[in-house]
């Protein structure tokens, strides 16, 4: 950029991470440089610095207003988050022409820091929508007399973080459905759908694992399948706007009458998507996945999964709570899974206690008089007897076991 006398202006971050590129969240502090390359010397007013940060949705819709006349709605809305103001160099005023006040800087290249703090408040995540979105960025500003504003804006990236280690979001999804074919005066057998993903909170680049079982018994060819959607809503005017959009997806096996498929974790990986926004009052980002069997000639039979794609990924502890979670939250005869092999039975008492042990332990309390003497009674009859019981022989048998119930239809025979 070259006016005047100025060669350059730029802004660099300086980065929090890794990678070197800008990205904060909600409390930290946002620093960098403001860069002046100039070719002589030149007078300036000021240099500012405004940053911002804000979402914004706009979009219209056609009216009609009676016969032959029409007029476009605009829905518009925004929200602030913050709005910082900073002087590098002179004043705050520079709306004059005035030769008083002004700084010279000689040729060369010189740099002016800046810094400022996020709001503690949350953030929405940086976003570009269809019909909004979610940006931040620092715009820096020279001034000279008599002459236009030097102006360079640079957008850094704000992460509102969603740590998936929570229960809620490690917590299974499942869900059934069923849906009979008719046609006319004849109907034909259901098709039924049962899906489970292991938890709700994801990252991008994770794989879901999808465990279903689907059983067609109409008369008509059916393919299952599944997709990951995202779903953008966009809030103004007490209007809502929505966009769906088909984020990765996978094809089953085509099923013919009378037939079932079994899904035993099968994978559907998440490509680098935003992650979910869900604090913003006028934006917000969802996903979710659909596991859904197509069927010609009518309406998909399709169930619907939340996902919540965050930033913070699975911690191995996350992921040992999430399998107990979804082993014991949760009735999986339905997916016709193998059960997992019986346990080998514990060691029998004798084999962990002998009796030259327990003589032993009784010994030091034999010995001493005192002791035994303030101990006398049943009481420490009681707890010397239970304390080297054998425990209770073991057994794979159930004392009470429970009356297994199925009244799921199955496919009538051909």
């Amino acid at each position: 950029m070259v006016l005047g006398k100025v060669k350059s202006l730029t802004i660099s971050f300086d980065c929090l991470n890794d990678s070197n590129v800008p990205v904060y969240s909600s409390g930290d502090t946002v620093s960098g440089r403001v860069s002046l390359e100039v070719t002589g010397e030149i007078r300036v007013k000021s240099l500012k610095i405004h940053a911002r940060g804000h979402a914004k949705v706009r979009w219209t819709e056609s009216r009609n207003a009676g016969s032959n006349t029409a007029y476009t709605q605009n829905y518009t809305e925004e929200v602030e988050y913050f709005n910082h103001k900073d002087v590098l160099i002179g004043q705050e005023r520079d709306d004059d022409n005035s030769e008083e006040g002004l700084h010279t800087i000689h040729s060369g290249r010189h740099e002016y820091a800046f810094s400022f703090e996020l709001p503690q408040t949350p953030l929405a995540t940086s976003f570009e929508g269809r019909h909004g979105s979610v940006r931040y960025w620092v715009k820096a500003e020279l001034h000279r007399p008599w002459l236009l504003p030097v102006k360079l804006k640079k957008e850094f990236t704000v992460f509102e973080h969603i740590d998936i280690n929570t229960p809620s979001l490690l917590s299974p999804q499942a869900g059934t459905k069923e849906k009979t074919l008719c046609c006319w005066f004849c109907t034909s057998g259901p098709i039924s759908l049962s899906a489970k993903i292991e938890r709700k909170g994801y990252t991008p680049g994770e794989s879901i694992q999808i465990f279903a079982e689907i059983e067609n018994c109409s008369s008509r060819m059916v393919v299952p399948k599944a997709a990951i959607y995202q779903t953008q809503a966009f809030y103004a005017k007490g209007k809502m706007k929505e966009v769906k959009q088909l984020v990765a997806n996978l094809r089953g096996e085509s099923l013919s009458s009378g037939k079932t498929e079994t899904w035993n974790g099968k994978v559907l990986k998440i490509p680098p998507v935003s992650p979910s926004i869900l604090d913003c009052s006028i934006i917000r980002v969802e996903y979710s996945l659909m596991v859904y069997v197509d069927i010609p000639g009518a309406m998909d039979l399709f169930l619907n999964l939340p996902l919540v794609i965050g930033t913070i990924p699975l911690h191995p502890f996350g992921s040992r709570t999430s399998s107990v979670s979804s082993q014991c939250s949760m009735n999986m005869n339905w997916l016709g899974l193998t059960l997992p092999e019986r346990p080998e039975a514990p060691p029998s008492y004798a084999e962990v206690v002998t009796e030259e042990q327990r003589q032993s332990s009784l010994a030091p309390l034999a010995a001493c008089d005192d002791f035994e003497r303030a101990l006398q009674g049943p009481l420490f009859a009681y707890i010397q007897e239970f304390r080297f019981l054998p425990p209770p022989l073991y057994s794979e048998i159930d004392p009470n076991p429970d009356q297994p119930t199925d009244d799921r239809p199955s496919c009538p025979s051909r």
